[in-house]
């Protein structure tokens, strides 16, 4: 195990040269600097998190989800049946024709009322209206204050005025309570994303959106445990700028207030374009990758982390080009909504997702 850590945190990848783990042991007095065993601290947070989310939805959500007359919808439950059940779960939830006959054979049933019963089987599995606006209600209530305390938090600080402050007398930068309690709380929420997948109905994505947080989690952790955070910062904050805005026209569109969910959408269109890619390359990456090369010079933890910056702005692009089109065909038609659900399929690229939750259009469309 000794030599296993000794490899992982090899100073050549994580530090600039002449630079050793032993220089940030001892700082000055007053002052700390990030620290990997930092992060354990979101583990217990992110259990409180989720404990908040379960009283929100519950207290909160519920309540105005009722206000709003959205109903939890009843769907009709199939009959009990061991034969069935043990093929749903364990071989297929949508049989061939092959499985159809046989299992008609078996049961002495028509293989229409098979048919009947997987489709009834499959819609107790989908959450209800009502389960995803409470869902969304949570997200878009943690993503406006997330946001608007990073906003605020950096707005105080100099490197979101001169991005060179980045990189200045790096990896030497004091960490500020701000700036941690920012990182913990970003690593938190998604630490309880990945609880609550265990718990929440589980959907066909379960596996590609748990990946998804892994992923998310892996990269906050390395931009913290190499003392990226300043620059990090800037990147969850950009991030964060339209996450909540999709979550809104979701529950707009879950209430069923059509005009204000595709004025919500256009607004989101406009931010996520403006941030992903206006600001994002020509302030972050510009950042990233040229001032930090001038200030710092490059090596390897440097490249690993702005190859995946690069992956993340290809990302954004893609996903861009998508709003964009959805925008234009929702123009000839009239109705955000009708389109969308067209084209569900294509919104599934939202699961290659490596940094933050940048998109969730096919919960948008449910």
């Amino acid at each position: 195990m000794a030599a296993l850590s000794d490899w992982f945190w090899d100073e050549r990848f994580w530090l600039p040269h002449n630079v050793t783990w032993a220089d940030l042991e001892d700082p000055a007095p007053g002052v700390e600097y990030p620290k990997a065993g930092h992060l354990l601290r979101a583990l217990p947070l992110a259990l409180g998190i989720f404990a908040v989310r379960i009283v929100f939805e519950r207290f909160v959500a519920d309540p105005c989800a009722h206000i709003l007359h959205i109903q939890a919808e009843v769907s009709r439950r199939a009959q009990p049946n061991a034969v069935l059940e043990k093929v749903f779960t364990s071989i297929s939830k949508s049989p061939d024709s092959r499985q159809l006959d046989g299992l008609s054979k078996q049961l002495d049933w028509e293989v229409r009322k098979i048919q009947r019963w997987f489709r009834h089987r499959r819609n107790q599995d989908k959450p209800s209206t009502r389960t995803k606006f409470c869902e969304s209600m949570w997200r878009f209530t943690f993503y406006l204050c997330i946001f608007t305390y990073g906003f605020c938090f950096l707005w105080q600080n100099p490197w979101m005025w001169d991005t060179q402050q980045c990189w200045y007398n790096y990896p030497f930068q004091v960490l500020t309570p701000g700036l941690y309690h920012y990182y913990v709380m970003e690593l938190a929420f998604y630490w309880s994303l990945m609880f609550s997948q265990f718990t929440d109905i589980k959907r066909k994505d379960f596996l590609i959106m748990f990946v998804h947080h892994l992923a998310t989690v892996s990269l906050i952790s390395f931009s913290y445990a190499n003392n990226m955070a300043r620059v990090g910062s800037l990147v969850m904050c950009v991030h964060d700028a339209s996450d909540f805005l999709l979550e809104a026209a979701k529950l707009a569109n879950y209430a069923k207030y059509q005009r204000l969910c595709d004025f919500l959408f256009v607004v989101f269109g406009a931010s996520f374009i403006g941030t992903r890619l206006i600001i994002y390359p020509f302030w972050i990456l510009n950042s990233t990758m040229f001032e930090s090369w001038e200030i710092v010079g490059p090596f390897t933890s440097w490249w690993v982390f702005n190859s995946l910056l690069l992956v993340l702005q290809v990302l954004h692009i893609i996903w861009s080009y998508l709003i964009v089109r959805i925008a234009f065909n929702a123009l000839m038609r009239g109705k955000v909504r009708n389109y969308v659900n067209s084209h569900s399929e294509w919104l599934q690229c939202r699961h290659i997702n490596i940094i933050k939750h940048i998109l969730r259009f096919s919960d948008f469309v449910q």
